[in-house]
């Protein structure tokens, strides 16, 4: 493996390297957090089957993901302190193989107390992981396309909901939902080893105490830009772990569930890749004004549909497609305004975003997991009124940008 050259940064990362061959280097990293994406998100496609296993309400097995997405917020800022002078792609080699092990502890966990616990483990990795790799590829290239290296690393994320989330649908129904988690384990290990064979040798940095990473938070532009991460991926995110329910009451069982969360995935994909582009052209706020109008139209439609039983698959697909795009779009844009709020401390706000985001979904799924026994038309008219407000918000703070 050969260096490349880098310079320090107060983050105490590598700073811009090339153009091109810096955005480049950035593809295996969106490798690992496909991975990550996949352990995070999959749970999702066989939920049902998993609840059933397990002797458990759906709601409760969601709470898996709650679980998760704690865990995460909690250790996201810790990890980043006591990892800090390890080298980066032993860290992004070592988080990845804890996830393999988590994985393959959830996919043989006996009871529900026991699985939680491989999703703690998990979160544990991921918190290692993907903050990691956020910092990584802003440092690799130029100012002017971050937002183009945040949105591959997080493209890892949306393609794994494009791919990881179907596909595990469809392991659970040709063999069964243990046998999914197996898989992911594995997709893990050889993630591992490719971020092993192809990520350059890059350093750590200096000891930044976790006293002075939650400092961040004391700087106006951070307190004001943060909050509003929890808020949307609330909104966005909080009902996807209870997205098959929801497909059956829109009328998509059977087989259509697994295009349907396809269809999800690809709308991820491509929300994610435009926002890129669109924040480095017109700048954050108008990204994410025009991603909350489309995220609350969609939730309420879906909530107009559930409830009249429209049952019309292209109707599905379309608003499957919709909500995973107006879901994917936040997160470079969000990043950007952190990073521009405290350009000194890349890393510590890229951990403290990836935490927001995390209890932002731990929130969202908590509230999910409450409102669905109200039935599916009520818990998405919520979340509509959450993107509503993730509105009203940016608008209050666009001057933090």
């Amino acid at each position: 493996m050969s260096d490349i050259p880098v310079k320090r940064t107060d983050a105490g990362l590598v700073g811009p390297v090339t153009g091109e061959r810096g955005l480049g280097r950035t593809l295996v990293l969106a490798l690992g957090t496909f991975a990550v994406g996949t352990d995070a998100y999959v749970v999702a496609g066989f939920l049902p089957a998993m609840a059933g296993s397990l002797r458990v309400s759906e709601a409760a097995a969601g709470q898996s993901a709650t679980v998760f997405a704690i865990a995460y917020a909690v250790f996201s800022p810790v990890m980043a302190t006591v990892t800090a002078r390890m080298p980066r792609r032993a860290l992004l080699v070592s988080a990845l193989l804890v996830l393999a092990v988590a994985n393959a502890g959830s996919a043989l966990a006996p009871d529900y107390p026991m699985l939680m616990a491989t999703r703690v483990l998990a979160a544990l990795g991921a918190a290692a992981f993907t903050p990691t790799a956020g910092a990584v590829a802003a440092s690799l290239v130029a100012p002017a396309r971050r937002g183009r290296a945040l949105a591959v690393v997080v493209g890892g994320l949306t393609v794994a909901t494009a791919l990881g989330v179907p596909l595990g649908n469809l392991a659970d129904r040709l063999l069964d939902w243990r046998a999914a988690l197996g898989l992911v384990a594995a997709l893990c290990g050889l993630c591992a080893l490719g971020v092993f064979a192809v990520m350059p040798v890059l350093p750590g940095g200096p000891r930044v105490l976790l006293r002075r990473r939650l400092d961040a938070l004391r700087r106006p532009g951070v307190v004001a830009v943060l909050p509003l991460t929890v808020l949307g991926l609330a909104a966005s995110y909080g009902l996807y772990a209870y997205a098959v329910p929801i497909l059956h009451a829109l009328g998509a069982e059977g087989p259509a569930e697994m295009w349907m969360l396809f269809l999800y995935g690809v709308g991820a994909v491509c929300g994610n890749l435009l926002a890129g582009v669109a924040v480095d052209r017109h700048g954050p706020v108008r990204v994410l004004a025009v991603g909350y109008v489309a995220l609350g139209v969609t939730l309420a439609a879906a909530a107009w549909a559930s409830g009249a039983e429209v049952h019309r698959l292209p109707l599905a697909g379309l608003l499957m497609v919709a909500w995973g795009a107006a879901t994917w779009f936040q997160t470079p844009a969000q990043q950007v305004r952190l990073i521009s709020a405290a350009p000194q401390e890349t890393a510590v706000v890229v951990g403290l975003n990836a935490s927001a985001l995390y209890l932002g979904i731990a929130l969202g799924t908590a509230l999910g997991g409450s409102l669905l026994p109200a039935g599916v038309p009520t818990a998405l008219t919520a979340c509509a009124g959450l993107a509503v407000l993730s509105l009203a918000y940016l608008l209050i703070t666009r001057r933090h940008s």
